[in-house]
């Protein structure tokens, strides 16, 4: 894969290539596994010192991908491709990566949709997971430059997911808040998680879009953090848990099977179009399911 830069400055190749997020090792990998480096069309090493305006060129190996990821074949609902970046509306009931539990994921998938396409980058990037049993957006880079710059924002914090969920508890939740609450593990489970003074840093916004009977909100979450099971935690500890996530004291007796979450919005800087992504999905039937069901009443 190339991708070609302008020197603004005079300075060197590696200078140049660490501001458009090239690392040293990818540059290893471009050095030592039949990548090239080119200024002006010529061969060049990383410390060749550049005069402003000097085109330079990097042409990225191929990646074969993972041996040990199985590809599995499954009907994808692709929400947006590129050359990049890849976009799937996730259904419910797939975990994303593979693990001694789970074999047929949302990772196979992918794994099996690039052999299935000849791609010639055929590993499986995840730059945003969701749970087994949550839907929605689901963004993947198609190579390692294009998740490397994404990475960067992820710790910048400045990719963008919200979620729809539906909450039901005791008392009033008010129309918006701010949730802070540090989550570690369980001491009793090595699945679930919990709010603990002891835990790492996690916060949690959200907005009340629809109150239904029973004390039922459909509610729109954003996470500033990442730590796993935040939302449903999050939402447990305040009193209101998600609707059909018995693991966390959810209702389980209004139609849903599963924690009632999906991640409907999803925004990023895409660095190869220098252009902000914006990207929305429609609710699932189950959710909507819930929803008229509720407003009936």
């Amino acid at each position: 894969m190339r991708f070609d830069y302008v020197a603004d400055r005079r300075t060197k190749v590696k200078t140049l290539l660490k501001g458009h997020d090239v690392s040293k090792a990818l540059l290893a990998k471009v050095k030592y596994r039949g990548g090239h480096i080119l200024v002006n069309g010529v061969e060049q090493n990383a410390i060749y010192l550049l005069n402003e305006g000097d085109v330079v060129t990097i042409n990225i190996p191929d990646e074969k991908g993972f041996e040990k990821l199985e590809a599995v074949s499954y009907p994808l609902d692709i929400v947006y491709e590129d050359d990049h970046f890849l976009i799937l509306n996730k259904p419910v009931g797939f975990a994303s990566i593979p693990s001694a539990i789970h074999s047929n994921t949302i990772a196979n998938f992918v794994k099996a949709y690039y052999l299935e396409k000849d791609y010639p980058n055929k590993q499986v990037h995840i730059v945003t997971r969701l749970d087994r049993d949550t839907s929605g957006l689901m963004l993947f880079a198609k190579h390692g430059y294009a998740h490397a710059r994404l990475d960067k924002q992820l710790q910048k914090r400045s990719i963008e997911k919200r979620y729809y969920a539906l909450v039901a508890g005791q008392g009033q939740l008010p129309d918006e808040g701010e949730i802070l609450a540090p989550i570690g593990r369980s001491k009793d489970s090595i699945i679930t998680r919990t709010v603990d003074p002891m835990g790492k840093y996690a916060k949690t916004t959200y907005k009340v879009v629809v109150r239904y009977p029973e004390n039922v909100h459909l509610v729109d979450i954003k996470l500033h953090t990442g730590r796993t099971h935040q939302i449903r935690v999050h939402f447990s500890h305040i009193g209101f848990p998600l609707l059909g996530d018995d693991l966390y004291g959810g209702r389980t007796d209004l139609g849903i099977s599963r924690q009632a979450l999906h991640c409907h919005f999803l925004s990023f800087y895409n660095p190869f179009t220098e252009k902000e992504s914006i990207y929305t999905i429609n609710l699932t039937d189950d959710f909507d399911k819930v929803i008229l069901d509720l407003a009936k009443k």
